[in-house]
This record gives structure tokens, sequence and C-alpha cells, in this order.
């Protein structure tokens, strides 16, 4: 199926505000709740936690909702009252009335309709991006403009935010208006540009009929089918899960090491903007590698660069700006294969799009049990002494840089070894 540029461009738009919000969720509110609004560390970890896992096990069932609302067109009205209902919870997350203890219950609160409304979103537009094309240049012409739009979402929020809270003329609670009300014209748009997006292509009624049956016994039955019953895709889910959780961990302690760790707070925008920059330049180039070698060399290739490049912050210290920045360079770099690649491989999973809602909501599923995981860094942290806003030394500072740094790369080692098994089955499948 050919796809006109501007249908792709009309399809990728979404990413850029969905990008907004994932950023100041996962990298800026632990910091903001703890170093800004005096919660505490093993608090907030707890609160993340337990939000996450909620966050979690929801995506199977969005992502079957979507396969339904897709077959009986009532898709995009749902993606219109998703997003009014996302930039409410949004706004509630950077705005709380209230503190002490009524903090935590409206950190939690916000946490979940937050994660609730942009899951559904997500999930509905991975699949939407799925069902363009049958072969592996369309998804990854798809794919890369979708993340390409993500990755200017991901710059915006990764200068905007802190910029805003750095501002000594706004108070913290009122910093995020102009963050908010730019998200929220800027989602607005992309949900009107998806009626030029190429359509979803629905599946045959008498599946669409199956795959709106209620009641856990059927979705069970129908994700054991067409999830478990995958064997390319089952068995890329370990790789996925191990590299994940080896982004999602740093991502959680970034603020934390670059402003306690390294002691230079004012280098947390600039270096966000940095390593995220490298992965806007880095889109392109892995996506032409991936044409040449295939998705899974590409992808290899992209996590053997990444460990090469961190492992060496674990060994950084106060006022060690620019060796980190350089780290930041190369490993935004390898970011942009973690971006493009894995979404086409899984699409490669399901050439005839048959349960496309049902197998990304399992994939996103594992993404947000990576970072549901990654909260247990902050009381481990705690325990081991380390607290937000004071120089981290001597033991905490250590352990600090290793959970930051050299915990991931062994993740990816993890990932690489599991790695091999899958894609040969994948190439097997396909052939």
């Amino acid at each position: 199926m050919s796809i006109r540029p501007a249908s792709l461009i009309a399809y990728g738009a979404l990413g850029l505000p969905l990008a907004m919000v994932a950023l100041p969720i996962y990298v800026l509110a632990p910091a903001y709740y703890t170093s800004r609004l005096g919660m505490p560390l093993s608090t907030a970890g707890l609160v993340l936690l337990l939000t996450r896992l909620v966050d979690t096990v929801q995506d199977p069932w969005l992502g079957r909702w979507a396969d339904a609302l897709a077959g009986s067109r009532r898709l995009r009205p749902a993606l219109w009252a998703t997003s009014l209902c996302l930039i409410a919870a949004f706004a509630a997350l950077w705005m709380p009335p209230v503190s002490g203890w009524a903090l935590t219950a409206w950190f939690a609160a916000a946490l979940v309709l937050v994660y609730a409304a942009h899951s559904f979103m997500n999930v509905a537009y991975l699949a939407w991006g799925a069902s363009l094309g049958l072969n592996c240049d369309a998804l990854t012409r798809a794919a890369a403009w979708r993340e390409g739009a993500g990755v200017i979402g991901v710059l915006i929020a990764s200068a905007g935010p802190a910029w805003l809270m750095e501002r000594d003329d706004l108070a913290p609670r009122n910093a995020m208006v102009p963050f908010i009300a730019l998200f929220a014209t800027l989602l607005i748009g992309a949900i009107w540009l998806l009626r030029f997006a190429p359509p979803w292509q629905r599946m045959p009624p008498a599946r669409t009929r199956r795959s709106g049956h209620r009641g856990l016994r059927p979705f069970i039955v129908s994700v054991s089918r067409t999830v478990l019953g995958n064997p390319p895709f089952r068995m890329l889910l370990l790789p996925y899960f191990l590299n994940g959780l080896s982004v999602a961990i740093p991502a959680s302690l970034a603020v934390f090491f670059i402003e306690d760790r390294l002691g230079v707070p004012r280098w947390v925008t600039p270096s966000l903007a940095i390593y995220f920059s490298a992965a806007a330049m880095g889109l392109p180039i892995w996506v032409g590698i991936s044409r040449r070698i295939g998705p899974q060399r590409a992808w290899r290739a992209a996590i053997w660069v990444a460990i090469a490049a961190f492992v060496w912050a674990a060994t950084l210290g106060r006022g060690d700006v620019v060796p980190f920045l350089v780290i930041c360079v190369a490993c935004g770099f390898a970011l942009g294969a973690d971006l493009a690649i894995p979404p086409v491989i899984l699409a490669q999973c399901l050439p005839d799009g048959e349960g496309a809602g049902a197998c990304f909501g399992i994939w996103t599923l594992i993404g947000k049990l990576c970072l549901a995981i990654s909260a247990l860094t902050l009381p481990g942290l705690a325990w081991l002494g380390y607290v937000p806003g004071l120089p981290a030394t001597g033991i905490p500072g250590m352990a600090l840089a290793f959970t930051y740094a050299g915990l991931p790369c062994l993740l990816k080692l993890g990932a690489l070894s599991t790695l091999q098994m899958p894609s040969r089955l994948v190439s097997e499948e396909l052939q």
C-alpha cells in the first residue's frame, strides 16, 4: 500500500504532544514532588510504583478496546474524549492545591488519571501505525514520522518545564501553566489532523465481532491466541523488557544524578536537550541502517553503542560536566534506534494485522512494567542514605552513580544475550 507523505505527517503529528506528556511525568515529576514540594523520597517512590503498576495492568484491556472501537468506527470520538481527560489530568498533576498527606493522595490520583488517558491514546496510536502497511518499508516510514515528531515533543518537554521552574517570578505550582497551555493546543490540533491520516485497516467483520466480546474469559482466550500464540512476538518480550528497564532506570534518576551527583543543577535542561537532540539526529540514520542490514541487527548495534558510551557515567563525580555531555550525545544517538526500530520488529510479527491492538497493549504493558520497577530505585537509594537536594558523595553517591549508569548497562547486556534467538525466529517466520 502506497502512503502519501502528507498522510504520514498527519499520522505522525500526534507523537509530538504525547511525547510532551511522557517526559515530564517519568523524568521531572519525581524530582518536582520531592525537591520542590517536599514529599519524602521513599513516599514518592511508593506512589510511583503503585500507580505505574495500575498503569501496567490496564494496557492489554485498552488494546482490546482500541481494536473494538476501530472496527466500529468509534475510535476518533474516543480519542477526542480521551484527549480532553488527559489535558485536565495533566494540569492537575502540576498544580496541586494541597499539601502534606493530601499531596500524596493528589499525586497518586493525578498520576492514575494521566496514565489511563495517555495509555489508551498511545496504545491506539501504535496499533494504528501497525495497520498502515504490510511491508517493512511502509512500517518503518510510519514509525520514523511518529517517533520523529515524538523527539520534537521530547525536546520541548526537556527544555520548557525545567526552564519555567527555574524562573524566580513564577511560583512552583504555577510554573507549568504556559507549558500546559501549549500542550493542550498541540494535542487538540494533532487529533484534528488525524482525519487526514491513512485509515485504520480494519479486520473482517467476523474477527471484529470476536474482538468486541466482553468478559474476563474471552479476553484471556483472545490474548492467548493473538499474543502468546505468536512465537516471534513472544520471544521478543524478554529482550524488550530488559532493554526497556535499562532506559527507565536512568530516566527516573537523571535529574537527581545531574543535580546532586554532578552538582550542576543548571545543566539539567541543557543535558536533556542535548540528549534528545542527538536522538533526533540519530533517528533517520538508524532508519537507514535498518533498511540496509535489517531491524534486528540495527537494534543490536545500537545497544552496543549505548553500553560503550553510558558505562563511563558511573565514574563521574562533582563538576564532570563535559564528559557527561559527551555521554549524552552518544547515548542520545543510540536512543534513536530504540525509538524507531522495536515497533517495526513488532509490526513484522503481525503480518495480517490481526490483534494489533492487543499485541501493542502487551508491548506497552512491558514498557510500563519497566517504569514501575524503576520506581523501586528511589526507596532503595533513600535506604542507602541518599537525600534529594544534598550533595551525593560517599556511599550514597556511589550507589546513585551505579544505579543510574552501571545497572542499566548490565541490563542491556542481558537484552543482547536474549535477542539472538528472537531475531532468528522473526526472520524465519517472515520468509
